[in-house]
């Protein structure tokens, strides 16, 4: 349930109507916009009586919210959130452009990259420590040696950095990551999803590859549910039975998240389409169609990475799109 205020409530006013609410059993979650605020009650609300609430002189109105996910439904919170990230926002007009190789390999690897990436305008480094690979006998990433090498990078450079998390066990390994990111296959690893939401890092949640945007939005509702509200959603292609392509990349996805949800939206072209020579049209593609930023794999030499080589674009290739890219978002 959302209850609207009216324009000019004091703010000893909403806190009494809040405390109300509380003694209730509801938890209230307050989101002040421009224009007007907003409280979005969770609990049982059945026991709320709404004629009396629209009688008090400070509700404009008060609407029952059906869909299970709250925290995350912009119903709750009408305008886009804006996280920052070391000083790289993203949401609410910001732009994000995350750069870098699947997995860390060396310290000359990721340090060159990150300096390449930074100098085409990325905001964020990305690089793979802890690899989920389809195969047993795949490269499975440098683990916690990888984490060292990123953060050698983040002071070389200044980027943020972004990597991914498998186990909840490793989270002390996490501590001077900026962004912890949830792949595909632990989108719903919920005991996961809840040990990330007692942490106040920045969430990056990638959909599943067969998942429905109601189960992204409930997975990230598993992470708000915890106290943290930092999390971007990323679109990462989809399995269809397509196969020419490694995914399916379903921007539809963008314009309806941004519909249901109030954070921020990513697209990750790389991952989508598992080719290099598709990377440049679809992070195109994305940035026009609104997306909050994109994700884009890249290596100084993709025909020996150790991981996703053939989906990798080179640094000169990150430079073409980055020009293209801010040329799109100047007309948008």
């Amino acid at each position: 349930m959302i209850t609207v205020l009216k324009q000019g409530t004091t703010v000893e006013q909403r806190d009494q109507l809040i405390k109300w609410f509380e003694d209730q059993g509801l938890r209230v979650h307050v989101s002040v916009g421009e224009y007007q605020t907003v409280l979005g009650l969770i609990g049982d609300t059945t026991k709320v009586d709404t004629d009396m609430l629209e009688l008090l002189d400070i509700v404009d109105f008060v609407k029952r919210i059906t869909e299970p996910f709250k925290n995350a439904n912009r119903k709750f919170h009408p305008e886009d959130t804006v996280i920052d990230v070391g000083g790289a926002k993203i949401g609410g007009g910001n732009f994000a452009v995350i750069a870098g190789p699947c997995s860390v390999e060396t310290e000359e690897q990721i340090t060159e990259v990150a300096r390449r990436v930074k100098a085409a305008g990325a905001t964020m480094l990305r690089g793979g420590a802890f690899k989920p690979r389809t195969s047993p006998y795949d490269f499975q990433g440098l683990k916690a040696d990888g984490i060292e090498l990123l953060v050698k990078a983040k002071k070389e450079t200044g980027l943020p950095i972004v990597t991914e998390i498998m186990n909840a066990n490793h989270l002390p390994l996490f501590e001077d990551v900026d962004v912890i990111q949830v792949g595909a296959r632990n989108m719903q690893n919920f005991e996961l999803l809840k040990e990330l939401g007692k942490t106040k890092k920045t969430i990056l949640l990638k959909r599943g590859l067969a998942n429905t945007f109601k189960e992204l939005l409930m997975s990230a509702e598993y992470i708000m549910s915890e106290g943290n509200e930092n999390v971007i959603l990323c679109e990462r292609g989809i399995r269809t039975f397509e196969t020419y392509t490694r995914n399916t990349l379903d921007l539809s996805a963008v314009c309806a998240l941004h519909e249901l949800t109030h954070l921020p939206v990513v697209v990750d072209p790389s991952h989508a389409t598992g080719r290099a020579d598709y990377v440049k049209p679809m992070a195109m593609a994305a940035t026009a169609c609104g997306a909050d930023g994109i994700m884009i794999e890249v290596h100084n030499n993709p025909a020996k990475a150790l991981c996703d080589g053939a989906q990798s674009v080179t640094p000169d290739q990150f430079d073409d799109i980055m020009k293209r890219i801010k040329t799109i978002r100047e007309v948008i």
